[in-house]
């Protein structure tokens, strides 16, 4: 393969490793059944009133049927924002034993305050049963987008 072959896919491949978030377990010492591997937002930072898309890679022992996923946000500490999500919305369901995705994207308003903001996601299976807890940062740029003026 010529180095002109290689130059795309070295960029495609440093953009993905790039846009991977640190990602922390709730309760460190908890046994979850979903394992969370990576989670990637794009763009990152997030630009506000354009489309930003969380991808989070994870794992089961178990099929899943179906559930839920809990959201909470946090600005400087203060609790601003809860969402919830039916799982099958975000993922193929059933979700079979093995590797997963869970996709969502969403608009930001454009009036939303540019800096850090700490997210929590809890999935829950069809009988509220916590599957995984996750914590994780996302930035929201302090560029306005042309779309939220």
């Amino acid at each position: 393969m010529s180095r002109i072959a290689i130059l795309p896919l070295l960029l495609f491949f440093s953009t993905i490793v790039r846009a991977a978030t640190d990602v922390q377990y709730c309760e460190e010492n908890a046994e979850y059944e979903v394992k969370v591997k990576e989670v990637n937002i794009s763009p990152n930072p997030i630009a506000r009133g354009e489309p930003a898309t969380f991808t989070i890679s994870a794992t089961t022992g178990r099929g899943i049927t179906g559930g839920k996923l809990v959201i909470e946000v946090t600005y400087f500490g203060w609790h601003i924002h809860s969402e919830t999500h039916d799982l099958c919305a975000e993922t193929t369901c059933p979700v079979e034993t093995g590797d997963f995705l869970v996709a969502h994207s969403q608009v930001l308003p454009g009036y939303t305050p540019p800096g850090s903001y700490s997210l929590q996601m809890k999935m829950l299976d069809s009988q509220k049963k916590e599957l995984t807890c996750i914590k994780f940062s996302i930035d929201i740029g302090s560029a306005p987008s042309v779309a939220g003026m």
